[in-house]
């Protein structure tokens, strides 16, 4: 339809060069559009946290100035869980978005201690045939990288160059010195030395979260000019409780584990300040979204974290142990200044980025979580989940609405209504028998679906996870947090 008939004269020829021109330049335009469309997406994620531990959750001590920047220009969420109550699982769900027991990543870390399967060390990760965030972005022009904590399997076919992720600066473990290994701070763990893509272990002579903070900026940097996948995997606060004199500094009324945590949650904050001016200092920042979460509750008895006004801790499915801090951005296309109080999980993070990257989320195969987008420009009503679930060998729990069931193997299931009762002090299960009995009906028809566990561990532990939920169980207020 833009070419004439050839008559002999080259002016009909000229008019339909010009024709076509015109039209592979709106093709152009329209394309250059589309990519400057697309938002650059940073995860960021820290390790342990308390729920309390940050101005914008309430806390007076612990000041967060730059993590608040993104809950002052986006949206803080009220209620948003974790798959897991432990980090592995946690993020076995988190970077693909489906609850993790679907495919037998029970709430266990890797490498297990026992395995059904026969599978044991560091034969245990993420199974090969799970798609991460960084597979789904990869076809829609994302250039993907991961800086920090894997703790999805040692083995190097479990490696991040080979789960979608173009970029690699970190360590396969779970945990590891802030300090340099060197022969005065020795490290028996190979999976946690420092490695540069794949293979290259080299370790950065600075504080591990500086090392992680500097290299999130050079490859914001250096990736300026095509949408991009950071996920900034910090280790901030997870032991050990290494510190810098400076920031051990800036807290002379703490003391004890409390006073390191106070300090290496100051380092955190620092960092993203640093992130946050490099993206406007590239002019990105209002093409960004950002997410700033933790991967589960506080272990307040290893880093003195604060879960308050939540019960419990790390490793328990009491609210203290899967609900996590929570704040998004991304300008003009999210809420500024908004508290979003309905519950979400990590698990809708995927099928978020991939909705803002231009994906259709209705071609996401075998996913639970939800894109959130929708509820957030009031395209949508409701709530994005009428359930969620967690599951730990025979621990377990579901939230239904406002009611949540935990069921023990020791002691008979609770019952709680935490829109009334948030600290989970109230037990309601002997007021309410047909709730109990209808919610534990729903668990099980939920777990009929997952796999088996591909390892587990000793069943000692399980008894140690009970002895800490009963030592933790009221939530405690510190008198040296000074939260409310």
């Amino acid at each position: 339809m833009f070419f004439h008939r050839h008559t002999g004269s080259s002016q009909g020829l000229l008019a339909s060069l010009r024709v076509l021109s015109a039209f592979v330049a709106l093709i152009l335009i329209s394309t250059t559009a589309q990519a400057v469309q697309k938002p650059n997406i940073i995860l960021i994620l820290a390790d342990d946290a308390g729920y309390a531990d940050f101005s914008f959750q309430g806390s007076e001590v612990f000041q967060t100035p730059n993590i608040d920047r993104i809950a002052k220009n986006g949206t803080r969420f009220a209620q948003a869980y974790v798959s897991a109550a432990v980090c592995g699982p946690s993020r076995a769900g988190l970077v693909t978005g489906k609850y993790q027991q679907r495919f037998g990543y029970e709430e266990n870390n890797v490498p297990g201690y026992m395995s059904a399967s026969g599978t044991t060390g560091d034969d245990m990760g993420l199974p090969l045939d799970e798609k991460t965030i960084a597979d789904h972005l990869k076809p829609l022009g994302y250039h993907s990288a991961i800086l920090g904590k894997w703790h999805l399997g040692n083995a190097d076919r479990f490696h991040p160059l080979k789960r979608g992720f173009d970029e690699f600066y970190g360590f396969r473990g779970g945990a590891r010195s802030y300090f340099p290994f060197n022969e005065s701070n020795p490290n028996s763990r190979w999976e946690d030395f420092l490695e540069r893509g794949f293979g290259s272990f080299a370790e950065s002579p600075k504080y591990f979260t500086d090392a992680l903070t500097d290299e999130a900026v050079a490859f914001v940097e250096r990736n300026n000019s095509e949408p991009f996948f950071l996920y900034l995997s910090y280790t901030a606060v997870h032991a050990p409780m290494d510190t810098l004199p400076e920031d051990l500094a800036a807290f002379p009324e703490l003391s004890g584990n409390r006073k390191k945590v106070a300090a290496m949650t100051r380092a955190l904050d620092r960092g993203v300040g640093k992130l946050l001016d490099a993206l406007e200092q590239q002019k990105l920042i209002d093409n960004t979204l950002i997410v700033f979460t933790n991967d589960n509750g506080g272990p307040t008895d290893h880093n003195a974290s604060n879960n308050f006004p939540l019960s419990g801790t790390k490793a328990t499915h009491l609210e203290g142990g899967i609900r996590v801090p929570f704040v998004m951005q991304w300008p003009g296309r999210i809420p500024a200044k908004q508290t979003f109080p309905a519950p979400i999980s990590l698990l809708d993070l995927l099928p978020t980025f991939y909705a803002a990257a231009g994906g259709q989320t209705s071609t996401l195969e075998d996913i639970d979580g939800v894109n959130l987008l929708p509820f957030l420009n009031g395209e949508a009503s409701g709530q994005p989940h009428q359930s969620l679930y967690w599951k730990k060998e025979s621990r377990a729990a579901i939230r239904d609405g406002d009611w949540k069931l935990l069921r023990f193997p020791d002691r008979p299931a609770e019952l709680y209504n935490l829109a009334e009762d948030v600290s989970e002090t109230q037990n309601l299960a002997q007021q309410y028998p047909h709730k109990v009995t209808a919610l534990y009906k729903k668990l099980f028809q939920w777990e009929l679906q997952l796999e088996r566990p591909r390892w587990q561990l000793k069943r000692e532990f399980e008894g140690q996870a009970l002895e800490r939920m009963d030592t933790y169980r009221q939530a405690k207020l510190p008198e040296t947090t000074k939260n409310h």
